[in-house]
């Protein structure tokens, strides 16, 4: 039989076998696909199907080299390259490049839903978005970063994730000159420099320029905070919030002030320090003129003009501007005093407290008083000293009369009327308002001079009296 011969006895064969089958409806799929059980109407597209489960990819693309698997799909794929967008939306104007994408596009306009997830609820407009949500509730983080190490559900997330490694950023800002690895990033912060913000908080009235900043804060007014430190038990209404908490307690501080060497956990924390050497204060009470670096910083300040004291203590009545001074108050009834001095010990009911603290183990007094000479380790001490200078004395005691020149002595000095937390000396009697005071005191009885003058090496009983010699040096 010759091979011509050979080819019609095929054709026949073929053609008697197609004969054997059941007649088959028009738009029936009769050829499925043994790897992944796919099925087509036409035998030619089951055979260009099992191309992609054989690898084989010999069609490549001149311009970046991406490999595919059928000519028409390297087409389709060139078409990017070359910036044709030949399909718009009649709704936004947006262009795509193909008609597939403009047609999926559409859909959001639509607000059709239609694929809705059983686990959560969540809808969504095409079945790919649902499938790529459910791989969230599923765990699987398949793809990995080789630098670092953290896991995506979808590889286009590993993807972008890989960009900030990388340090590109092609997208920049035309107002600010920010950069950033996305489009998608750019977009979002243009919408800062519009001033828009279309999303209200409907219990507070704040405003947002989009819609998962509303969402984030909403949270605050539920309550809820399902994030918690290990550490310290301290929750967090955001993961984001738990992560920088979390950067205090591992004591890494990356970033430095190349001005003054403070260091800080966390770049933005930086940022804002900075803004103090710069000696900029762009935000003015328009009351009261005080000039301040933050935004956050003036409307904090508003709130004491408005006299509103929305905290109120329910153990003593106190009442309170700001939610942070009403919180840190509160130990003060507790007892608690979480800020401990790792030089001596000491506790404290407030971390400023602790930090004034550090400054006495120093022994810096970087305040001089310019009229006397006299140091002072903290600003607020010098200006309590000034009016001791000024004669002024506006605080008197209910009790005798005697006059001060700061409301702070004037209440240490009428626990000796009232008898609470007055403190006697053993060896004569006599009254202090301060355990430091008799301390102090307590010296008078002794022949122990624990001062010294670091000018002449004299010795002295009390620092009152080291002050008081050190003056004779000045006047020399």
């Amino acid at each position: 039989m010759t091979s011509t011969q050979k080819d019609q006895h095929g054709a026949r064969s073929q053609r008697s076998q197609e004969a054997d089958k059941p007649h088959r409806r028009k738009g029936e799929k009769t050829y499925s696909c043994d790897e992944c059980g796919k099925d087509f109407t036409q035998a030619a597209d089951l055979k260009r199907h099992q191309l992609i489960h054989s690898g084989v990819k010999p069609y490549s693309c001149d311009e970046c080299g991406k490999d595919f698997t059928r000519t028409d799909s390297l087409k389709s794929h060139q078409l990017i390259h070359s910036g044709v967008k030949p399909y718009s939306c009649d709704e936004c104007g947006k262009n795509f490049t193909w008609g597939g994408d403009l047609k999926r596009h559409q859909l959001i306009h639509s607000g059709v839903k239609a694929y809705s997830c059983d686990l959560c609820g969540k809808s969504f407009t095409l079945a790919g978005g649902l499938k790529n949500h459910q791989l969230i509730h599923s765990g699987v983080k398949p793809y990995s970063c080789d630098l670092c190490g953290k896991s995506f559900t979808l590889a286009g997330g590993l993807k972008n994730h890989q960009l900030i490694h990388s340090g590109f950023k092609p997208y920049s800002c035309d107002l600010c000159g920010k950069s950033f690895t996305e489009a998608g990033g750019l977009k979002i912060h243009q919408l800062i420099h519009s001033g828009v913000k279309p999303y209200s908080c409907d219990l507070c009235g704040k405003s947002f320029t989009l819609a998962g900043g509303l969402k984030n804060h909403q949270l605050i007014h539920s309550g809820f905070k399902p994030y918690s430190c290990d550490l310290c038990g301290k929750s967090f209404t955001q993961s984001g919030s738990l992560k920088r908490h979390q950067l205090i307690h591992s004591g890494v501080k990356a970033y430095s002030c190349d001005l003054c060497g403070k260091d800080f956990a966390r770049a933005q924390g930086l940022k804002v320090h900075q803004l103090i050497h710069s000696g900029v204060k762009a935000h003015s009470c328009d009351l009261c003129g005080k000039s301040f670096i933050r935004a956050e910083s003036l409307k904090s300040h508003q709130l004491i003009h408005s006299g509103v004291k929305a905290h109120n203590c329910h153990l003593c009545g106190k009442s309170f501007t700001h939610a942070q001074t009403f919180k840190t108050h509160q130990h003060v009834h507790s007892g608690v005093t979480p800020y401990s001095c790792n030089l001596c010990g000491k506790s404290f009911t407030h971390r400023q407290s602790l930090k004034s603290h550090h400054i006495m183990h120093s022994g810096v007094k970087a305040h001089n008083c310019e009229l006397c000479g006299k140091a002072f380790a903290q600003r607020h001490e010098l200006h309590r000293h000034l009016v001791t200078h000024s004669g002024i004395k506006a605080y008197s005691c209910d009790f005798c009369g005697k006059t001060f020149s700061d409301k702070q002595y004037r209440n240490s000095h009428r626990r000796i009327h009232t008898g609470n937390d007055v403190y006697f000396c053993d060896q004569c009697g006599k009254p202090f308002t301060t355990d430091a005071k008799l301390q102090l005191h307590m010296f008078s009885h002794t022949e122990e001079r624990p001062y010294k003058c670091n000018l002449c090496e004299k010795t002295f009983k009390s620092p009152h009296h080291v002050r008081k010699h050190r003056q004779i040096h000045t006047r020399k």
